[in-house]
């Protein structure tokens, strides 16, 4: 599901409508504040992206970078704007060219509202908060799967196929050229 928080311009759908009720009254079960500038219409293009590993897929694009990166612009020439995409359904690079401010709308229908952040890099979900999450975890009871390290594979002796105790390694001496 691909969401848009630009407001809608002259209609509302009703994918649009539910989806924002069940967000707002998810906000308020949870107790948290709900910003100001929230629009009171939303823009919801709902897509089936598939399940699991194809849906993360879809919305890391979204969450772990920008929507397009700057070498998928190809040239900005005469107020005209040509950058290229993958096309979803056959897997092939297209290019489509359009007016400098038709790009910027499509691009701005992908910029969160002032009071909203991506979650990336904040909180215990952190990439530098491992000890951080180790203490949530504990906190909530979370039971933590105890890793259990695989065995080392051995060298076994020629002679009388008892395990090696390994010293030290060498590596071969090569000469260059």
């Amino acid at each position: 599901m691909c969401m848009s928080w630009f407001p809608a311009a002259a209609w509302i759908n009703a994918d649009a409508k539910l989806f924002r009720a069940r967000f707002l009254s998810a906000l308020f079960e949870a107790g948290l504040p709900v910003p100001e500038s929230v629009p009171e219409d939303w823009v919801v293009d709902c897509a089936h992206v598939g399940k699991g590993i194809s849906a993360l897929k879809y919305l890391s694009r979204y969450l772990y970078r920008g929507v397009i990166s700057e070498k998928n612009i190809v040239s900005n020439q005469n107020g005209l704007v040509t950058f290229k995409y993958i096309e979803s359904r056959t897997g092939k690079t297209c290019h489509r060219t359009l007016k400098g401010e038709d790009f910027i709308r499509l691009i701005l229908q992908h910029v969160l509202p002032k009071g909203f952040r991506r979650v990336r890099d904040y909180g215990f979900l952190h990439s530098n908060a491992k000890k951080l999450l180790f203490l949530v975890q504990l906190i909530l009871y979370v039971g933590i799967p105890e890793i259990i390290k695989r065995p080392r594979p051995f060298f076994k002796c020629p002679c009388c196929n008892s395990p090696m105790v390994i010293l030290g390694f060498c590596r071969a001496a090569f000469k260059p050229g």
